[in-house]
C-alpha cells in the first residue's frame, strides 16, 4: 500500500491528551466519603481516647475528693461532738456550783429577811425565865440556850455550830460529817455546842422547827440528846416546810429507843410544849447574834468554813490548830 503522507489528528485527540495530563498532575485526593472516614478513625479515635482519659481522671478525682471531704466532714463532727460535750461538762459543772452557792446564800438571805413573814404563823415569845432541859446552857452563859455535848475539859477548843432542824443544808451536814463531829466530842478533842434555831419556821410559814427543838429538849431530859438530835435530821422531811407533827415527833423518840415510861414522860413533855420557849430563846440569840445562816459553826469564835465542817481531817486539823499543836 503506498506510502501515504501522515493524516492529521484530530483535534479532539490532543483535547483529550491534554486532560488526561492535567489530571495526573494534580494530587490525589480521596474521595468525600474517604475523607470523612479517615477523619473520624484520626481524630474520633483521640478525641475518644482524650475522653476516656480525662473521664477516669474526673472519677478518680471526684472519688479523691470525696472521700477527703467525708474524711474532714467526720472530723469536724467529732470536734463539733467534743465541743458540745465539754461545753455540756463546763454548764453541767457551772450549775452544780451555781446551785450549791445558791443553796448558801439562799439559807443567808432567808436568815436576814425572816422578819418579813413574821406574821404568817404565831410565833411564840422569847422568856429567859422560861425553863430549859437538863443539862442546857442558862441565859447567862457564853453560849446561851447551847446543848453541850461531848466529855471534853474546859480547857479543850469550842466547837460551836448553829443548826436549824428544817434546814436542808443541815440535814447535808449531819449526814457528811455528823458522826465525825459527835466522835470530837465523845473523845474530848472538843467541847461541842449545838446551838439550836428556829429561825426557817417564819420563813416557811410553819412551827416545825421550834416544836423539833422543843421535842429534842423533852428527849435531852430523857438521855437521848444525840440519838434524837441524829434521828430527826434523818427522818427530815424531803420537801421543805412540811415539817413534823407532835405524832411524829413521838414516833421518832419510839426509834430511838424510847419505851414505856420514858416514852410517856416524852410524850407528856411535847404535849404540854415545855420546851418550845427555850427553842424561842435560843432563836433570840440566833438573831440578836447577827448570824448569817445556817449551817454556821465556830472553833472558840472564829469562823469555821462549813466544807471544813463537812470534812472529818480538815475538821481535826482546824481543831488541832485552835490548841497551837
Amino acid at each position: 500500500m503506498p506510502n501515504q503522507p501522515p493524516r492529521p489528528r484530530p483535534r479532539w485527540a490532543d483535547s483529550l491528551r491534554s486532560f488526561v495530563r492535567g489530571l495526573g498532575d494534580q494530587p490525589t485526593r480521596p474521595s468525600p466519603t474517604d475523607e470523612r472516614v479517615a477523619e473520624a478513625n484520626y481524630s474520633g479515635y483521640r478525641r475518644l481516647t482524650r475522653r476516656h482519659v480525662v473521664k477516669n481522671g474526673d472519677v478518680m478525682a471526684a472519688g479523691s475528693r470525696e472521700r477527703r471531704d467525708r474524711a474532714a466532714a467526720a472530723r469536724a463532727e467529732a470536734q463539733a461532738g467534743e465541743k458540745r460535750r465539754e461545753r455540756t461538762v463546763r454548764i453541767i459543772g457551772a450549775v452544780a456550783v451555781l446551785a450549791v452557792v445558791a443553796g448558801i446564800i439562799g439559807v443567808a438571805v432567808i436568815a436576814r429577811s425572816s422578819d418579813e413573814n413574821s406574821n404568817a404563823i404565831d410565833v411564840i415569845e422569847a422568856d429567859p425565865s422560861a425553863p430549859v432541859p437538863d443539862g442546857v446552857l442558862g441565859a447567862d452563859s457564853q453560849w446561851a440556850y447551847g446543848v453541850a455535848y461531848g466529855t471534853a475539859g474546859d480547857d479543850a477548843p469550842v466547837l460551836e455550830l448553829w443548826e436549824d432542824f428544817q434546814c436542808p443544808a443541815c440535814g447535808s451536814l449531819e449526814e457528811a460529817n455528823g458522826e465525825g463531829i459527835a466522835e470530837v466530842a465523845e473523845t474530848g478533842i472538843a467541847r461541842v455546842i449545838w446551838r439550836p434555831t428556829a429561825f426557817l419556821d417564819r420563813n416557811l410559814g410553819n412551827d416545825a422547827s421550834n416544836r423539833a427543838i422543843g421535842a429534842w429538849g423533852c428527849a435531852i431530859d430523857e438521855g437521848f440528846t444525840r440519838e434524837y438530835h441524829d434521828a430527826v435530821y434523818a427522818n427530815q422531811p424531803e420537801e421543805e416546810g412540811d415539817g413534823w407533827s407532835n405524832a411524829e415527833l413521838v414516833s421518832i423518840a419510839e426509834d430511838v429507843g424510847m419505851s414505856g415510861a420514858t416514852l410517856d414522860s416524852f410524850s407528856a413533855c411535847v404535849d404540854d410544849e415545855t420546851y418550845r420557849v427555850w427553842a424561842a430563846n435560843s432563836t433570840q440569840e440566833f438573831y440578836d447574834q447577827g448570824v448569817a445562816g445556817t449551817p454556821f459553826g465556830k472553833i472558840d469564835g472564829v469562823e469555821i468554813p462549813t466544807q471544813s465542817l463537812a470534812d472529818q481531817p480538815s475538821l481535826l486539823a482546824a481543831l488541832t490548830e485552835a490548841t497551837g499543836n
